[in-house]
């Protein structure tokens, strides 16, 4: 799949993961749209993007996934700017057991909203020109995270929900791709993560999910997601971790 002219919306797109995946599109001659909660931090990031790979070439539009008509949206306005939407991914999540409710309404209802937006603007049954939805999964959608148990659960979903969506014979319809790539730990450079956990007892339990996982850094796992959307089959389940290169993995006994 050749990057160079395509236009890819991409949640939680202004730091981090997302911030990455945007630069490496860019580097590849595609146009990004950065969707993301935080303005600040989105306007900062479409203004030094632009200013190294090209201003026509990045937007920026205040995206909250938990409400849909926002999120709607942002396709509206990236396609105004575009004139197409050719990839998706669907990278916002937050880990924080805490706040469930809202890690719920983030990881996984954010994932349905934009799964269904992503069919509806660019399914060749709707009118549109087919493309590619990515669904950002996690190390806990294979392998259950106890110290975040409802972080896992959001994580273990947007598996089902990306193989059903992905299966062929829904993109023979669309002609859109669905995939889900599984993140690993990522080196954020955070010093704590106390307050993600519900209790003291799922903060120990965080030292036993850290057990032998090394922190990868974001511009690797950025590059491993361009790999794989350029040769992924739709209903595919990817996983980068370790800091090692993505591979394929099977939906029914997927492992670490």
């Amino acid at each position: 799949m050749d990057l160079k002219g395509n236009v890819a919306l991409v949640t939680g797109g202004a730091t981090g993961l997302g911030r990455a995946i945007c630069e490496e599109l860019l580097k590849r001659g595609a146009c990004i749209s950065i969707c993301d909660l935080d303005s600040d931090a989105g306007e900062n990031a479409c203004d030094e993007l632009g200013k190294a790979f090209g201003k026509e070439k990045v937007l920026f539009c205040h995206c909250d996934v938990t409400d849909y008509v926002q999120y709607e949206d942002a396709f509206q306005t990236t396609l105004a700017e575009f004139d197409n939407i050719d990839i998706v991914i669907n990278n916002a999540e937050i880990m924080n057991d805490k706040f469930w409710e809202l890690e719920v309404d983030v990881n996984l209802n954010g994932a349905i909203r934009g799964t269904l937006l992503a069919l509806q603007f660019l399914g060749k049954d709707k009118g549109g020109k087919g493309g590619m939805l990515i669904n950002i999964g996690s190390a806990a959608s294979v392998k259950p995270q106890i110290s975040t148990p409802i972080y896992t659960a959001t994580k273990h979903a947007i598996l089902g929900l990306s193989k059903a969506c992905g299966d062929s014979y829904h993109f023979n319809h669309t002609g859109v791709k669905v995939l889900a790539i599984c993140v690993g730990h990522l080196d954020t450079g955070a010093s704590s993560h106390s307050n993600r956990f519900t209790s003291s007892v799922h903060e120990k339990a965080w030292q036993l999910d850290m057990k032998g996982i090394i922190p990868q850094k974001t511009d690797h796992v950025a590059k491993g997601i361009i790999s794989v959307l350029k040769e992924a089959n739709t209903g595919s389940i990817w996983l980068i971790s370790n800091g090692k290169a993505p591979k394929e993995i099977p939906y029914s006994v997927a492992t670490v």
